[in-house]
């Protein structure tokens, strides 16, 4: 049988309730196309990531439903009770655990395991706390099955040294209990290096060519090395020199040379003394080896013939090139072999103790601790399951309110997990802020939300941390807000950051706003035309000051053209031709109203004049929508989650007094106020109302039995018949109290 879900509407569409544990357990029989959203990040939100870590089970940094419905299924499968989720508590009381399927039976287990390792085998309950320890937890052993093993989970002094040996080598990995160790991978590579450094060294030992110096062989390679290319240099030369004698003054270098030397200050390791040969060439000389040598090589010659020369050849006062391709004949073999080298990590243990290491049975016995601590991985992966039991009790309920439904969002009692905190900025609180990396980027998404949007960058001095941050604001206007404003933040933690805008995608914030946006718009353009005439007139004066100084100083005046231009006087006549007849237009038309409507009169142009930016906002303010903000963040949201006009006023707060509180008015540097505008405003007043009770239905000259007032049209019409036939005064007025008696006796007979 399908589920039956309740729902409830927020924000203009319809959501699931989540009240029971069930309806979580059953979340996979509840159509996709009704959850409020699909996909959310790991990152970036007021939830702590590392159960969002547990939970997103392909590590790809984001959640989805599909996992969602996974982690339910298997935390309400291990509880008796599945409405424990609803607490969301940090502590899972052990009997709430259900033990009779076999992981549940696993984890109660482990839950029992580790609170006897805290000494806490008593307890009722496990915490969080209790599992974040895990050097407390495995204190007590070496084998916790993560197949890392100390040097102490040896039994033999020797196989523990050699574990510290592959320590200092390869570095050391953290065993659960805390203790340094190594895994399955270093011990292979130690031993295989090992190995391959001894089998390399047979191969030499084997062979005399390679070694024909013992030991002594790697100084005498390295003693030829340093000076082969020098050496070698040298006795080219002297053949070159035996070819063709004309070559000799170049190879030795010209006089000249020496002379740009000694410009210098020079010392052995100079460049122009190290470049130089190693001795005189001549045809088919010999090298020699104690005087007439560069002294910027002297050295490594003295070296060559004490490491090479004399151990091979025997003592020499002078090298030939004979002689010098018989030394390097003799060390190839130990070139070549050296180049093939292998196991360089191990050598500085030394090949007498690689020989013993391999001959001992360190390895074999490191294989079975390791073996031996592998075999316990279901149990101490189950501590580890423990751990996920906890988080997924305390956090999968508010998870869901933030995910499947928008509840925390909506019912505005707790703040959801995407509100990062609050902004305090132009006598207004924000409530809706939301982290973000890259604010251009997540503006291009953002803007189509509707909302007016902020951008601010926050920084704490105190601690140098800094993040950015989008604030919705949905209250007020936006006459003060501007790019480079200064505000406080507040993030979830309390901790306060400088908040400065950096951008701002503007949309409108209120209909009071879009009433009055036009008029802004129009004093704001009237003020820009007014300051640029000021601006030109300050150029023109500041320009005659100028020429009147020149002129003073002798300086010939600059020629300056006539400001008059005649042709001004006709357009200035044409456009106040154009206002007086528009004036008259306008007085036409307000003349067949009466006096006391031309208000409603002016007020319905206002009304007129900002209808459309009344009715534009008012489309725009019931568009607006969280969707394409939390898409811009990472989110998968999967309905129109409306931000309507009473919603969005909750989520910005305008600077209020308290209740209770009380005001002292007495404002020293107050500015004054004249009164003419109060009088003004009594004044309009008392004649709007003058006006209704005088316009032409005659209702002050009937109530005053025409005393005061004018009189209704139709009576005027007949005063002025009595008036026109030559009645005499006292005929008029008795004429006039019967018009008024047939007037208000119509009057009533029409109330009637």
């Amino acid at each position: 049988m399908a589920y039956s879900w309740k729902f409830f509407r927020a924000g203009g569409f319809d959501q699931v309730k989540l009240e029971t544990g069930a309806d979580l357990a059953n979340l996979d029989q509840l159509d996709q196309k009704l959850w409020v959203a699909l996909a959310c990040p790991t990152r970036g939100l007021e939830f702590d990531s590392r159960t969002l870590d547990l939970i997103d089970t392909d590590k790809d940094g984001r959640v989805r439903a599909p996992e969602i419905i996974a982690a339910a299924k298997w935390i309400t499968g291990l509880l008796k009770t599945p409405d424990e989720l609803l607490k969301g508590a940090a502590s899972l009381p052990l009997d709430a655990i259900n033990d009779a399927t076999p992981e549940g039976k696993q984890i109660l287990s482990s839950a029992r395991e580790i609170l006897r390792n805290l000494g806490k085998a008593d307890a009722k309950a496990i915490d969080l706390e209790d599992t974040a320890d895990t050097a407390k937890i495995f204190a007590a052993t070496n084998f916790n099955g993560d197949g890392i093993i100390p040097a102490d989970a040896a039994d033999s002094e020797a196989t523990r040294a050699v574990i510290a040996e592959i320590i200092a080598i390869y570095g050391a990995d953290k065993d659960r209990s805390g203790k340094d160790g190594i895994n399955q991978t270093k011990a292979d590579a130690f031993f295989a290096e090992a190995q391959a450094y001894a089998d390399w060294w047979k191969q030499a030992l084997a062979d005399q060519t390679i070694l024909p110096l013992g030991e002594a062989t790697a100084a005498a390679a390295a003693a030829v090395k340093a000076v082969r290319s020098k050496v070698d240099d040298f006795f080219a030369r002297c053949q070159l020199a035996a070819f063709d004698a004309r070559s000799i003054p170049a190879l030795n270098r010209e006089e000249k040379e020496y002379f740009v030397m000694t410009v210098k200050e020079l010392h052995l390791a100079s460049e122009e003394i190290v470049t130089l040969p190693l001795a005189q060439i001549a045809p088919g000389k010999a090298l020699p080896l104690t005087e007439g040598l560069n002294p910027a090589w002297a050295a490594a010659l003295a070296t060559l013939q004490t490491a090479a020369i004399q151990p091979l050849l025997g003592a020499r006062t002078v090298l030939t090139e004979a002689d010098w391709n018989t030394i390097k004949a003799r060390l190839a073999p130990f070139e070549t072999w050296s180049t093939s080298k292998v196991g360089v990590k191990v050598e500085s243990l030394g090949l007498p103790r690689l020989h013993e290491i391999l001959a001992s049975p360190a390895k074999v016995e490191i294989d079975a601790l390791i073996a031996k601590d592998k075999a316990l991985e279901p149990e101490a992966n189950a501590i580890a399951v423990v751990e996920k039991l906890i988080r997924f009790n305390r956090d999968l309920y508010t998870l869901a309110t933030n995910f499947v439904n928008f509840k925390n969002f909506y019912s505005r009692t707790t703040p959801a997990i995407f509100q990062a905190g609050r902004l305090y900025l132009d006598q207004r609180s924000c409530d809706l802020c939301l982290t973000v990396e890259d604010a251009s980027r997540h503006a291009v998404m953002a803007g189509l939300a509707g909302a007016y949007l902020a951008y601010c960058d926050c920084v704490r001095k105190s601690t140098g941390e800094k993040l950015s941050i989008v604030a919705i604001f949905s209250q007020g206007d936006d006459d003060n807000l501007m790019t480079g404003r200064n505000g406080v933040f507040y993030d979830r933690k309390g901790n306060d950051y400088d908040a400065t805008i950096t951008k701002i995608l503007a949309s409108p914030i209120s209909l009071r706003q879009a009433f009055w946006s036009p008029y802004k718009k129009l004093v704001r353009m009237v003020e820009e035309q007014i300051a640029k005439r000021a601006a030109a007139a300050d150029d023109d004066v500041s320009a005659n000051l100028a020429a009147t100084a020149s002129a003073t100083a002798g300086a010939p005046a600059p020629v300056k053209k006539s400001a008059f231009d005649p042709s001004v006087i006709a357009l200035i006549s044409v456009a106040l031709g154009s206002i007086s007849a528009a004036f008259a237009s306008v007085l036409v038309y307000l003349g067949k109203f009466e006096s006391w409507q031309i208000p409603f009169v002016f007020g319905g142009i206002m009304l007129a004049v900002s209808g459309p930016s009344l009715i534009l906002a008012f489309i725009k303010l019931r568009k607006r929508n969280l969707g394409p903000i939390l898409d811009a963040n990472g989110w998968a949201v999967n309905a129109k989650a409306k931000i309507n006009v009473p919603f969005g006023t909750s989520l910005t707060g305008i600077a209020k007094l308290p209740p209770g509180a009380t005001i002292d008015l007495s404002d020293r540097y107050a500015e004054k106020s004249a009164a003419w505008p109060k009088f003004v405003v009594v004044a309009f007043f008392v004649w709007w109302i003058y006006a209704f009770l005088n316009d032409s239905e005659g209702r002050l000259y009937r109530w005053s039995d025409g005393a005061y007032g004018k009189p209704p049209v139709e009576v005027q019409k007949l005063l002025d018949e009595e008036k026109a036939k030559g009645r005499t005064a006292a005929n008029e007025k008795a004429a006039q109290d019967k018009l008024l008696q047939q007037s208000t006796t119509n009057g009533a007979a029409a109330g009637k």
